[in-house]
């Protein structure tokens, strides 16, 4: 399989990192830079952004606070919001924006916003350091559609889960997660870095504009939130599999309500179906942890039954993909 995955590697100019976990055993491979500039070679340890891989870690934290009493699936997001982004219909719950069935209005809506390399937040980058920053960003998009009648992807929906996160818990969401998630299943290569940081062993995300390689830099904003920006590892991401399947980071009975099937309507490529957070194969019992933005590619499949996982993980805008469909395959 190596050799094949070699030449696919190279025919779709891969740069970053595959692993496949199966039955014990563990194949990882690097390709690629992690810096052009400086010719830093990607390695099986270098950690990348995973956009929005980041909603399965949103989703953890939500619920975790749901087990704690501080939330429920039913609770309506104007009760933690108050006065703030008013234009979000009275009646959307949690579970509304972890099922993506909300019908709030998107800043990034992934229907209309076709060529994630063109995308321009409409603040500086550097004004997003913390989730209430991003109130800026989240406000002036109108209700689409009555909550819970349909599924529709919303980024941020999940912002404004992160946000609720934090008001009802009174911590950081950045630090929420990293207790919540990270720390119970024992990802010590995970974090909301920042995108002007000298983070060590981290990737730079790099895209095509006018024939040569730019960084994202201006196109992310500078430190993540609920619907994506993380940085992890493909150990890291294998460990929260196993952590989330072993009940590890919420009870079993939630991790059975994660991965049921929220919107029965096939949607993406693959006809794939949502639970809260993550993704599911409408004919088998895998679930994926997908994310693309400028500058990154990502996408991680767990196999429950088997215990197979296979992720890929770039610092291109779609290099991931035919990988991705090779592993697959």
């Amino acid at each position: 399989m190596e050799d094949e995955l070699d030449e696919v590697a190279r025919a779709a100019d891969f740069s970053g990192v595959v692993r496949v976990d199966r039955d014990g055993q563990v194949f990882a491979k690097a390709y690629g830079l992690a810096h052009r500039g400086y010719g830093i070679p990607n390695t099986v340890d270098t950690r990348f952004a995973i956009a929005s891989g980041v909603k399965g870690f949103t989703a953890l934290t939500v619920v975790s606070l749901i087990e704690q009493g501080l939330l429920s699936l039913s609770t309506r997001a104007r009760e933690v919001l108050g006065d703030d982004l008013p234009l979000i219909d009275d009646a959307v719950t949690v579970e509304h924006l972890l099922a993506h069935r909300s019908g709030i209005g998107d800043f990034y809506d992934e229907d209309v916003l076709t060529d994630i390399t063109a995308y321009v937040l409409p603040v500086p980058v550097q004004n997003l350091r913390d989730t209430e920053q991003y109130l800026a960003v989240l406000d002036g998009y109108p209700q689409q559609f009555e909550p819970g009648t349909r599924f529709k992807y919303c980024n941020g929906g999940f912002v404004v889960l992160a946000l609720i996160a934090e008001r009802v818990s009174g911590v950081p969401f950045h630090d929420l997660v990293l207790q919540r998630v990270c720390e119970p299943a024992g990802l010590a290569d995970t974090d909301f870095l920042r995108s002007d940081s000298l983070g060590e062993r981290m990737a730079v995300g790099y895209l095509p504009v006018d024939g040569e390689w730019r960084t994202n830099v201006f196109h992310l904003p500078i430190r993540g939130s609920g619907d994506g920006g993380i940085y992890t590892t493909v150990a890291d991401v294998s460990a929260l599999w196993r952590a989330f399947f072993a009940g590890r980071i919420v009870s079993p009975e939630w991790v059975a309500e994660m991965v049921r099937p929220h919107s029965d309507e096939t949607e993406g490529p693959g006809s794939l179906r949502y639970g809260l957070g993550f993704w599911l194969h409408a004919s088998s019992s895998a679930v994926l942890l997908v994310g693309g933005d400028a500058g990154v590619s990502f996408k991680s499949v767990h196999e429950p039954e088997s215990g197979t996982t296979r992720t890929v993980i770039g610092n291109t805008s779609d290099g991931v993909w035919p990988v991705a469909r090779f592993l697959n395959s």
